[in-house]
């Protein structure tokens, strides 16, 4: 399995960003998916999750109202549209591959993580 992130960048205070995830080497409609963030010097966090068709999401609090994940199952693709960033948005960005269809909020429920992209917000 691999999983490829991009869209991260520097913006400014109350932007919008649009990362994606492309995952291969899987049936990508059986698998939840979700993005983690670390941010320097923290742990990692969850951020949302989606279930393998697409029907079930979960949010951490942090982000509920401003960020909104989604899929495309014919693409393998994954997305999370941020809006309305903060300076405390600023992290490294991981999409993970979860272990069953049902979205999840912990990382032991996932399996296979990509290599991140960068988001940094400027306030």
């Amino acid at each position: 399995v691999q999983l490829q992130a991009s869209g991260g960048g520097l913006v400014q205070a109350g932007a919008s960003l649009r990362l994606s995830c492309a995952a291969s080497g899987l049936t990508f409609s059986r698998y939840a998916m979700g993005w983690f963030r670390q941010a320097p010097g923290k742990e990692r966090e969850f951020v949302a999750s989606i279930g393998g068709s697409g029907t079930t999401t979960k949010y951490a609090d942090s982000v509920k109202g401003r960020f909104t994940i989604s899929r495309d199952n014919a693409k393998n693709t994954v997305y999370l549209q941020m809006n309305s960033l903060e300076p405390e948005d600023t992290a490294v960005y991981y999409c993970a591959r979860g272990r069953t269809p049902w979205p999840g909020n912990a990382r032991y429920e996932y399996d296979d993580w990509g290599q991140g992209t960068l988001v940094t917000v400027s306030s």
